[in-house]
């Protein structure tokens, strides 16, 4: 690999702010870029680090956007030690990605063409992708099994924790609605001004409903549309 040149902008994340604040993760995400970017001449010009979930949305992660603005004004690529460090989700990466600012993945082998690297960051996101909702399924699998055992689930306090699941039902909601919006009000501008344009569009889009689902019926459309223009 030829050695490195020019400005970087590290970017670091942790899922909580206990990890932040233990320095769980953030230490060896360093150590991995620093020993990517040995040798050449470059000059690592700012960091961030976010204390926030891969799966919350852009207007979430404060840091990453910061870290963006940053690489835009100097001319710099933004590194990070995994792809996973971004996200796991492939169409948060593909907007990520359309800002134009080069992006190195320290566990994805460089290109020399733009274009090859765009293509192998999206594949590798899509992989991680594959790999969160495997450990969904092995999570619900678990359970399905404790249950089976005869174990008792779920808060011992019902109705607080009914309270706390509905809130938090509620913010993903509102999250995952955040996320389309870019490719609603894409879809608009090219002239979708139907809910059967809008579902054909997402559906070619690849993009999911709240339940996962990649087809989507008029009533999904209506219910996304209706809280995006609250």
């Amino acid at each position: 690999m030829a050695p490195h040149s020019g400005k970087f902008v590290v970017y670091l994340r942790v899922s909580t702010p206990r990890q932040g604040q233990s320095g769980l993760g953030i230490e060896a995400q360093r150590d991995i870029i620093d020993q990517h970017l040995n040798g050449g001449d470059w000059e690592v010009i700012a960091e961030y680090t976010e204390h926030e979930s891969g799966k919350r949305s852009d207007r979430h992660r404060k840091q990453l956007k910061a870290a963006l603005d940053h690489c835009k004004r100097e001319g710099a690529t933004l590194i990070i030690a995994k792809i996973d460090r971004l996200t796991r989700n492939l169409a948060f990466l593909t907007r990520l990605l359309e800002q134009g600012v080069p992006v190195i993945a320290c566990d994805i082998p460089q290109m020399h063409n733009p274009a090859a690297t765009k293509f192998v960051l999206q594949l590798m996101a899509n992989i991680a992708e594959y790999e969160a909702e495997i450990i969904s399924e092995r999570t619900k699998a678990a359970l399905g099994a404790k249950k089976a055992r005869g174990e008792k689930l779920g808060s011992p306090a019902p109705e607080k924790g009914a309270r706390k699941g509905g809130a938090a039902t509620q913010a993903s909601v509102d999250e995952w609605a955040e996320e389309l919006r870019p490719i609603i009000e894409d879809l608009r501008a090219y002239g979708c001004d139907t809910l059967q344009k809008l579902a054909d569009g997402l559906t070619a889009r690849g993009a999911k409903t709240f339940r996962g689902k990649t087809t989507w019926a008029l009533s999904s459309v209506r219910n996304l549309v209706r809280r995006l223009d609250e």
